[in-house]
């Protein structure tokens, strides 16, 4: 097994399991949180440290709020740790609900650091978002949107096809090399629970000062339109902070996008299973030792070639 993935929608409780797995295993976890990256945005994006206790973890809190992280570095940095990890005779387990992190991961995708075109930005640089997009949706198949969410994410992306185009042998030495003895975990919830829990965890970080968590970033200098950025928590109490909603209209637009975005994981994980990568999913609510007993019988599996 060259690696443990446990995963799932947002409030599925797949922190807790994943450093019960951790502990039995002898691992170390790495976060496969788009957000929780970013340091001093904690109640916003569910960090929970304490969950660790003595179980090490990578990729969390590594970059100042306000930046934008993207896919490439969190390759890279992903590669970086597990080989960390493995150096140490250690396994990585990684957690976390970022399906096209996951996946990426899985796909064994490199993503070679493309150097600046200043000529082509130069030519690019007025051209409106929509340009731009239609620019790139020739040279590539747009998978998300987080590529043309502004005109400078645009303009990079069009950077990285162009030296791809101009350097076909880097594009070779991206050619990925998919993990095929990993074994990925799934945390099964159904809808109503996850419904009930995501409603209860919110107001529960409502209680523990959310709201202010938000106002002092804002207040540290960092622009609403980047806190904005990052979407759900962020989104909704910066929209609130600015004057934009009022609480009421906050909360219950942020608990209906919480949910929308449950859903929308959840499409994922199951294009997933689609596209060949087999989760195992397991109840939420089984008992500690049996989650546990459960996943080492599914590495054992692995391990003899039945999975």
């Amino acid at each position: 097994m060259s690696l443990l993935v446990i995963t799932g929608p947002t409030a599925s409780g797949k922190t807790a399991r994943a450093v019960d797995v951790a502990k039995a295993i002898d691992g170390e976890i790495i976060s496969v949180d788009s957000r929780q990256i970013y340091r001093g945005m904690d109640l916003g994006t569910g960090k929970d440290l304490d969950e660790y206790g003595p179980v090490p973890y990578h990729l969390i809190d590594i970059c100042p709020a306000g930046y934008r992280y993207n896919l490439y570095e969190y390759l890279r940095d992903e590669r970086v740790a597990r080989e960390s990890i493995e150096s140490r005779g250690k396994t990585p387990v990684l957690c976390g609900g970022t399906g096209l992190y996951i996946e990426s991961v899985l796909n064994g995708i490199l993503l070679p650091e493309v150097p600046p075109n200043p000529e082509l930005r130069e030519r690019l640089a007025d051209k409106s978002l929509g340009e731009l997009t239609a620019i790139l949706s020739e040279m590539k198949t747009l998978h998300n949107s987080t590529d043309v969410d502004s005109c400078k994410r645009a303009i990079r992306a069009i950077e990285i096809e162009e030296y791809y185009r101009l350097n076909p042998e880097k594009a070779a030495d991206a050619h990925p090399t998919p993990l095929t003895d990993a074994v990925i975990v799934g945390v099964d919830i159904d809808r109503d629970a996850r419904r009930r829990r995501i409603s209860d965890r919110l107001q529960a970080r409502l209680d523990q000062g959310m709201i202010e968590e938000v106002d002092r970033l804002l207040k540290s200098g960092i622009a609403p339109e980047n806190l904005i950025y990052y979407g759900l928590e962020y989104k909704f109490l910066t929209l609130h902070l600015t004057g934009r909603l009022s609480r009421q209209d906050m909360v219950c637009q942020l608990e209906t996008a919480i949910h929308q975005f449950a859903k929308r994981q959840m499409t994922w994980f199951r294009g997933m299973e689609r596209r060949g990568h087999r989760i195992n999913w397991l109840p939420y609510d089984l008992p500690r030792e049996e989650f546990v007993g459960r996943v080492l019988e599914l590495i054992d599996r692995q391990k003899n070639g039945e999975n």
